[in-house]
């Protein structure tokens, strides 16, 4: 198959394989209204803007009403994903949900952190988490400490993604960018993550915190390096990465052996 840019995949056949998802749910949606609707103006777009473009179309064109449209989305998510990987190649189709919670979601805490709890297990929460960072701080990091335990690797990645203070593609999370304390607890919890997944995002956060807060950052990796087992000390050298580029010696001296 003939590679394909991801944003030509947010079109009108995306508007259709939505239509189709919600009508075979029994969920009430004009499908060629909400086509034309994508269709019109779609093709001048490029991927973030069309993203948010359908996810406006769909709360034009369901319920309008919060909760019942994401009732509507839980619906229609369909099998967890069980791989590291398709999280855009397979469910790329959820990132408009994603971003319907993102937008209008703000006043409805519990009910969006219910649906990003459920998305970020198919496609990712990391940026829809982020809004809810910067007005709920405390309850959504209460949240996302829980989720550091979760059983669900994807579940436990958002909660070290969605906190990074310098996530790419997003906006930065100043307040951690300030004092990164608040967010070391969830990643106490996954220093000895089993899976790599969650390994390369908490050393890419610590990795963050360095460049911003390097004597807390360092505080942290030399605690961590105290008895550490296989998957903290790769953590640890992947956090100081470009410490070790640039030939560091305390990095160096942290990841020796």
């Amino acid at each position: 198959m003939a590679y394909k840019q991801l944003k030509l995949w947010f079109d009108e056949e995306l508007a259709e394989l939505l239509a189709n998802k919600f009508l075979e749910n029994h969920v009430a949606i004009n499908k060629n209204a909400f086509i034309d609707f994508i269709a019109q103006s779609i093709e001048e777009l490029e991927l973030k803007d069309r993203v948010e473009y359908i996810a406006d179309a769909l709360k034009q064109n369901l319920s309008g009403n919060y909760e019942e449209d994401i009732s509507h989305f839980m619906k229609i998510l369909g099998p967890e994903n069980e791989k590291e990987t398709g999280m855009f190649k397979e469910f790329y189709w959820i990132m408009p949900l994603a971003k319907y919670v993102e937008k209008y979601g703000l006043e409805y805490f519990d009910t969006s952190m219910q649906a990003i709890y459920e998305i970020t297990k198919r496609n990712t929460g990391e940026y829809t988490i982020r809004p809810f960072l910067e007005n709920y701080q405390d309850r959504t990091l209460t949240t996302l400490l829980k989720w550091s335990k979760d059983r669900n690797k994807h579940v436990r990645r958002l909660s070290s993604e969605g906190i990074r203070p310098r996530l790419p593609w997003a906006n930065k999370l100043d307040a951690f960018s300030k004092d990164p304390t608040p967010i070391l607890p969830i990643l106490e919890n996954l220093k000895d993550d089993s899976s790599k997944y969650v390994q390369k995002s908490v050393a890419n956060c610590m990795n963050d915190i360095l460049k911003d807060n390097p004597e807390v950052g360092k505080s942290v990796l030399e605690t961590w390096s105290v008895d550490a087992g296989k998957e903290r000390k790769w953590i640890i050298k992947h956090a100081l990465r470009n410490l070790i580029k640039n030939n560091d010696t305390w990095a160096l001296h942290l990841t020796k052996g």
